[in-house]
């Protein structure tokens, strides 16, 4: 099979010929503090005043308990704002909403987990144990504003700073800062009703986490209201280590009733509430909501099949409305965040596909489409800021490769695609508001992230955490044995290129076991050249122990266009293993490989992936560890199932086909499934079906089951029992140290 290794220069932070550093790395010490990936500063953000920036860091006795830090720019000093220990202590009790919305948003961890500026800079704000802080810049300590019995949920600065405003009991609520006078902007929330939240498929799969929007001068909000009386209540059981919670969970599965969704605008003064006419057909989802300016609602609409998206704008006064752009697709159009609307009140920046690759357009406001910016076989990931006075738009894409992703700058009018970033790093950037400074955070596969302050053109100003590795960093005993992957190509049966990435033992020795590791699924990627964090790490013990580990990205995944992307639509589950099975046929290829010994892992997508290269492609495989699978898409939610499998009302013989269940017959290798038992997401009912048709087909496998755990199954210990039986069962049946010659 042709194929092109490709050699990528990474910037690594450490030696890897040193003969010093000779300490194995144990799936134990993966999971403990400090962390192996160093100080690695999440949730960064630089204030709108260019003077701070500041970033949530995890204590190193516990890394996954955060405090708020600062760098403040002018001085160069780096200290902590707020440690979270001394405002609170001992256990934090969320509630069920906020525990679901964590979940959807993966936001993990306690103590200060989110924060939000005001938009002078002037103030920090602050959730924390179910209460909200504020701090004015220069104050000796934080005011705590809310004290009550009830757990508050999406707390915001308005845009002038002079209220906060957040959800109360599925109410929506705004407090004046200078009075602490409350306000109530709706009453009539609870049960079925939920005033200013986004619904659940809204929050997993469409990436609105809220459902409130402020006008810029702070005299309206715009709100949903969601009726969720519509969806099927399903009822589930929540099994923990001594109880089980029997759960009634609002889940839309695909070709069900979604929720009943209206949007409103609420005036602050007069508290009068004007309904935005969303049309006649109420099957559609609202996707996002942006003011223009003080008197002008946008509003983003999709048709339930998702081949179609308006952006809509509605007058608040008037009522009138206009449609601007429509964006259709013959398979289905991708949301995005990437519509800026221009400081001349005359255009906006708008991202579209329309050409097969994600690109950046302008706009007049009244929908008039002045030009494209960005073109070319490549995808714009994201808008990152727009200094207007210097013409430019600030950018994350894929132009030099889609195996990293870097910062750009563009001329409004397409001129001047300039790379502001270092190649051979995995780059992402967060800009000050007027664009003048960047923080940009940056990885490679064996160089965990890096943090650095920018001028706009690129240049360094300082670290802000080099993290380096070096004799005193937690990793720097490990490397000694690290091994640097190779990334190359691989052609699909259609002639498309597919990326991998392989390590493979230091020492080779005969013939080598394989674990490929997949997702396989749409809107992601696995083959990149950054840091795989404590996966990674996983991958790194996994070599230690001799095995080859490989990982493609079958067509399907992200960031190569929607030609990339498309096959899989109404057919999941096809071309994904064809490309698994690719990879696997160029594996054997390799003379250091035992094709009689190749295993297959992945996780949720992935999990259902193991399941079809287990089930479909049983001369390839054999072993596999399926974790958290859809097993039947009809039993997924269906903002994402439609959009890529069609309605099951009348695509009845996709789901059919794409289900793992006509293929488990077929099953020869060894198994082992996991799933947690408290997922809310992919339902433990995937699992338990499949394991009561295993049994009816006596066909034998494995289960390990996690009481009490979500999707993502977190927890330090349980971190290591997972990794350990994951590994285990590839020791079992695939034996690393055996040698084949």
């Amino acid at each position: 099979m042709n194929r092109l290794i490709i050699t990528l220069a990474c910037a690594f932070g450490f030696s890897l010929t040193s003969n010093v550093n000779a300490e194995t790395l144990s799936i134990e010490r993966i999971h403990q503090s400090p962390s192996l990936s160093g100080s690695t500063p999440r949730g960064i953000q630089v204030s709108p005043d260019g003077q701070r920036v500041t970033f949530l860091k995890g204590k190193e006795a516990d890394y996954d308990r955060y405090d708020l830090w600062e760098y403040h720019i002018p001085t160069g000093k780096t200290q902590i704002l707020f440690d979270s220990d001394d405002l609170h202590t001992g256990p934090e009790v969320l509630s069920d909403e906020e525990k679901a919305r964590r979940e959807r948003m993966r936001v993990y961890g306690s103590g200060i987990i989110t924060y939000d500026w005001s938009n002078d800079g002037s103030a920090l704000l602050f959730p924390l144990a179910g209460d909200v802080y504020y701090f004015k810049i220069g104050d000796k300590k934080a005011k705590r504003l809310l004290e009550t019995n009830a757990f508050e949920t999406d707390i915001k600065f308005s845009p002038k700073g002079n209220y906060i405003s957040y959800i109360r009991e599925q109410n929506l609520y705004v407090m004046n800062v200078a009075t602490g006078k409350e306000q109530a902007i709706t009453t009539k929330g609870g049960g079925n009703i939920k005033y200013g939240m986004a619904e659940f498929v809204a929050q997993e799969e469409m990436g609105r986490m809220t459902g409130y929007w402020w006008s810029k001068d702070e005299k309206h909000i715009a709100f949903t209201k969601v009726d969720e009386s519509p969806v099927d209540n399903i009822v589930r059981s929540e099994i923990y280590a001594d109880s089980i919670s029997t759960i009634e969970q609002k889940y839309p599965k695909a070709g069900t009733n979604n929720v009943y969704i209206e949007l409103a605008v609420a005036n602050l003064d007069s508290g009068k509430v004007r309904w935005v006419d969303l049309g006649e057909n109420k099957d559609i989802y609202l996707a996002r909501a942006n003011w223009m300016n003080a008197s002008t609602l946008t509003y983003q609409t999709q048709s339930r099949d998702q081949q179609i998206l308006n952006l809509n704008a509605v007058n608040i006064d008037s009522g009138e409305q206009t449609v601007l752009l429509q964006e259709t697709s013959n398979t289905w159009v991708n949301l995005h965040f990437d519509l800026r609307f221009l400081a001349d009140n005359k255009h906006f920046v708008w991202a579209s596909e329309r050409d097969g690759f994600k690109h950046l357009y302008l706009y007049r406001n009244n929908g008039e489409l002045v030009r494209q910016i960005t073109q070319g076989d490549w995808v714009v990931e994201s808008i990152k800021a727009i200094d207007e006075k210097k013409g430019l738009i600030y950018f994350q894409g894929r132009k030099d490769t889609v195996l990293e992703s870097h910062v750009y700058s563009v001329s409004l009018d397409g001129s001047n695609v300039t790379r502001l970033s270092e190649a051979n790093r995995f780059h992402s950037a967060t800009f000050s508001s007027d664009a003048s400074v960047y923080v940009d955070s940056h990885s490679s596969t064996n160089s965990p992230a890096q943090v650095s302050l920018h001028q706009a053109d690129g240049s360094m100003i300082t670290w802000l955490e080099e993290n380096k590795v070096d004799k005193d960093h937690p990793l720097f005993a490990y490397t000694d044995s690290w091994v640097k992957p190779e990334f190359g190509k691989i052609k699909a049966q259609d002639g498309t290129d597919l990326h991998y990435r392989l390590y493979k033992p230091t020492e080779l020795k005969g013939k080598h076991p394989v674990i490929v590791y997949l997702y396989g699924g749409p809107h992601a990627q696995t083959v990149t050249n950054s840091w795989g964090g404590n996966r990674g790490l996983l991958m790194q013990h996994w070599v230690s122990k001799g095995y080859v580990v490989f990982t493609v990205d079958n067509r399907g995944s992200y960031n190569r266009g929607k030609a990339f992307e498309a096959p899989l639509f109404k057919k999941m589950g096809f071309v994904e293993v064809d490309d698994q099975i690719a990879g696997v046929t160029f594996l054997r290829t390799l003379d250091y490989v035992d094709p009689a010994r190749i295993g297959v892992h992945g996780h949720s997508y992935g999990g259902y992936m193991t399941l079809m290269a287990m089930f479909k492609g049983g001369d390839y495989f054999a072993a596999g560890v399926s974790g958290a699978p859809v097993t039947d898409w009809r039993l997924y939610d269906t903002h994402y199932t439609e959009r890529y499998m069609g309605n099951p009302k009348t695509d009845d013989q996709a789901y059919t086909d794409s289900s793992v269940f006509p293929y488990a017959k077929d099953l020869k290798g060894d198994l082992l499934i996991y799933h947690g038992m408290a997922d809310d997401n992919v339902l433990f009912t995937h699992s338990t079906m499949l394991y009561k048709h295993l049994q009816d087909l006596a066909l034998p496998f494995e289960v390990m089951d996690y009481p009490g755990k979500k999707h993502s199954i977190r927890g330090k210990n349980t971190g290591i029992h997972l990794y350990k039986t994951i590994t285990n069962f590839f020791d079992k049946h695939l034996q690393p140290m055996k040698t084949v010659e």
